[in-house]
């Protein structure tokens, strides 16, 4: 999932910060009580505390984990997941086939699915999406707005943007009611593991014509979304939209007509409670029934108390980054040098939670393309001493920058970590700068908009199960973050990014995580664990690895 987030998003995470409050979280919790009505299972109310408001109720425009954990509950894509995995698994689409060059897909659809507007889904409805996307025009074209389709897609029907003309979508066919036919335009063995994106989402097309969904207005960092994308989401999926109170909460409610599993409970609020430790304070006072990103230092106590604590597989990377920009840095002896100097065990032990494993690359261990043979620079403080000797930089002084006042599922404790292997660092001779900086927007606009930086904490949450998402995402075109331009590396990604199946993927995929840690534009630390916490009564709620988790099985007692 996206890092970052733009002036939208940013705008959202402050009102949150300002006005949710566990006494928010108590409101919400008290006025739910027995008497949420609706056409659910009796399950009670499910309060559940996100750390920020959703940036927008349409997907699409969405990139940010909050909003795709609401959207999750109100849409679904063609494709989903596996229970418990990252693996793409039929959704809206029983089963597809590609043809043999890897430009066609044929999705046979479920037959007896109905969006939350009554509108039937069917093949024209997946087509309609696909073109939607694909139309867009001015403003929605705009990465920070549509950045998973920028991503994926990379190209529009028409742009003032010779650049963004074209890319990979070429056409869409309804063959029948049931059977939609999407034709690319050059073969992407992720295109499958993608669309289990919540971005990607099928929505009514009688409800976003109603609505104007692609109203735009305002500018990249200040859009003003459409009523269909704050009072008017539809989807298929187990709940419906009820309310949104802008950095309060969202309310939702069972969908009567779902084709699947009835949602068990009779409403869902998702309450904004922006700092963590009121996030704990109202599960241990009762106002809410869970809460996600604990953090590590309140497993042990929340569990002592008789909360439930559920872990997530993890399906992130940790990294310190090295800033090639930087003169010091583009020299590898001193990037082999920090490398070596680093403990990445004792990092673990002393800032993430039990059962985190350390990295060996940027991508986690069962993503097609792990390479079990790169270059690991196991922990060895002489041999990084003399590295910095053979450098002429026995005396390195060196800017880290790391944020404060953020939790991320593969970053649970930055102040932590920065602590552990600053002293890591010294113990070999680098003298470590500390430049502390607010996450959003200070630190990511250092990081990613700037050459003003030299070490960093950063990472990355696979969005699904494809190696490009990892190590495409990182290093698959020059940018500020690094420092550096790789002609190499880039046309490895690329092609790799082209190859038509997974079975091709592998070994192009090992080769370039071999070069990556030969190259070595940072140092992967480690997999943490995320862990999510529950009251006693909560039963029900499946973890997923890339938080593809819908609610329709949650009770609560």
């Amino acid at each position: 999932m996206v890092r970052g987030i733009g002036g939208r998003a940013a705008a959202l995470l402050a009102a949150g910060a300002l006005l949710a409050t566990a006494g928010c979280a108590e409101s919400q919790r008290d006025d739910a009580g027995d008497e949420a009505t609706g056409d659910g299972g009796g399950g009670g109310t499910f309060v559940f505390a996100a750390s920020s408001d959703p940036v927008v109720l349409d997907p699409a425009f969405a990139s940010d984990g909050e909003t795709f954990r609401v959207a999750r509950q109100m849409f679904e894509g063609l494709v989903g997941t596996e229970p418990g995995t990252p693996d793409p698994a039929p959704l809206l689409a029983e089963s597809w086939e590609t043809s043999d060059d890897g430009l066609t897909y044929t999705f046979d659809l479920r037959d007896d699915v109905t969006f939350h507007d009554g509108t039937t889904f069917d093949a024209e409805a997946v087509c309609a999406n696909f073109d939607r996307w694909h139309g867009w025009t001015g403003l929605q074209q705009n990465e920070n707005i549509s950045y998973y389709y920028n991503s994926i897609f990379q190209g529009f029907a028409e742009s003032e943007d010779p650049e963004l003309v074209g890319g990979l979508y070429d056409s869409c066919e309804a063959q029948d009611e049931q059977t939609a036919v999407v034709t690319l335009t050059r073969p992407f063995a992720g295109f499958i593991a993608s669309l289990s994106l919540p971005a990607f989402s099928m929505q009514s097309p009688t409800a976003m014509e109603e609505y104007d969904a692609d109203n735009l207005e305002g500018t990249a960092d200040d859009v003003r979304f459409s009523a269909y994308g704050t009072e008017h989401p539809t989807g298929t999926g187990p709940f419906q939209f009820g309310s949104w109170e802008r950095g309060q909460s969202v309310t939702l409610e069972p969908y009567p007509d779902y084709w699947g599993d009835a949602a068990q409970v009779d409403e869902v609020i998702i309450q904004t409670i922006a700092d963590g430790n009121a996030r704990r304070q109202a599960l241990e006072g009762g106002q809410i029934d869970g809460y996600d990103l604990v953090a590590p230092g309140d497993v042990a106590a929340l569990e002592d108390a008789g909360f439930q604590i559920e872990e997530r597989a993890p399906f992130n990377v940790l990294y310190l980054g090295m800033n090639q920009a930087v003169p010091e840095l583009a020299d590898p002896r001193v990037r082999q040098a920090i490398a070596y100097a680093i403990d990445k065990d004792a990092v673990i032990s002393q800032s993430m939670p039990e059962g985190t494993t350390a990295a060996t690359q940027f991508m986690p261990d069962i993503v097609t393309g792990y390479s079990d043979d790169v270059e690991t620079y196991d922990y060895d403080q002489d041999r990084a001493r003399e590295l910095l000797a053979e450098a002429g930089q026995s005396d390195l002084t060196i800017d880290f920058v790391y944020p404060t006042g953020v939790s991320r599922p593969y970053m649970p404790s930055p102040e932590d970590t920065f602590v552990a292997i600053r002293s890591q660092l010294e113990a070999v001779g680098i003298t470590v700068n500390p430049v502390a900086l607010p996450w959003s927007p200070d630190y990511l606009d250092r990081i990613q908009g700037t050459e003003d930086h030299g070490l960093h904490l950063l990472g990355w949450t696979g969005d699904y199960n494809d190696p490009d998402n990892f190590v495409g995402v990182f290093f698959g075109t020059p940018k500020n973050e690094w420092g550096f331009d790789n002609p190499e590396l880039f046309t490895a990604l690329s092609d790799a990014r082209g190859l038509a199946t997974a079975d091709e993927q592998g070994p192009a995929y090992e080769a370039i995580n071999q070069q990556i840690m030969e190259f070595l534009p940072g140092v992967p630390l480690a997999s943490p664990v995320p862990s999510l916490a529950f009251a006693e009564d909560v039963q029900g709620y499946e973890t997923s690895p890339v938080q593809d988790e819908v609610w329709n099985g949650v009770t609560v007692s």
